[in-house]
């Protein structure tokens, strides 16, 4: 017994059996966040689907052409459009390690977010007080389900840029953090995307179509 002691301890230390890494490495972060907004794409394409299928369905109520201030959603559009170039600049601010600057166009970035769904919800209000509420007609419900579904998940960004912006000015621009700024830009301007084609699908050819 006594030689096998004295054998172990010229052997050296104990192997070590497990590997010290980080327990969201960037990779399966990046591909998570992949199928994430897969699933999302999913979950828009159902929502096209829908309203084309019932965006014809007026129930004798109003129509696309009698609802829809195109001008209100153009500035609308604009809203979100700068707010994607604006995060673009964040990142670049980013990759040069500048914190104050990266905040600047994050806080940037969430005000044109603010505005447009401030803006959104001025038009919700705006069409349910002339009675063309959710429940008037089949492409009503059709409308506020795919618009509606678009802007909680731009007021979702809203809330998660807020937080970055927290944990950037608490923890500086550290690996983990620039991570997530990454989701949330893959996250941003996905809806960028989606909102280009409801501006186009669902604005442009319910008016003129």
């Amino acid at each position: 017994m006594t030689e096998l002691t004295d054998h172990a301890l010229h052997e050296g230390p104990a192997p070590t059996f497990y590997l010290q890494e980080e327990h969201h490495p960037e990779g399966s972060t990046m591909l998570g966040f992949w199928l994430y907004l897969m699933s999302d794409c999913l979950i828009f394409a159902v929502l096209f689907a829908t309203h084309a299928v019932l965006g014809r369905n007026y129930a004798a109520g109003p129509s696309p052409a009698d609802l829809f201030d195109l001008p209100l959603v153009a500035v609308n559009t604009s809203m979100l459009l700068f707010s994607s170039i604006t995060y673009g600049f964040a990142m670049l601010e980013m990759e040069k390690a500048n914190r104050k600057a990266t905040l600047v166009w994050m806080a940037v970035t969430a005000l044109f977010g603010i505005a447009f769904v401030g803006l959104e919800l001025y038009e919700f209000a705006h069409m349910i007080h002339e009675g063309a509420g959710p429940q008037r007609s089949a492409f009503l419900s059709s409308f506020f389900t795919l618009v509606g579904t678009h802007g909680l998940h731009v007021t979702s960004g809203i809330v998660w840029m807020f937080v970055l912006m927290a944990q950037v000015t608490k923890h500086g621009l550290i690996l983990e953090n620039k991570r997530r700024l990454m989701c949330l830009s893959m996250f941003w301007h996905f809806l960028d995307v989606v909102w280009i084609g409801v501006f186009s699908f669902v604005y442009l050819m319910g008016v003129l179509g």
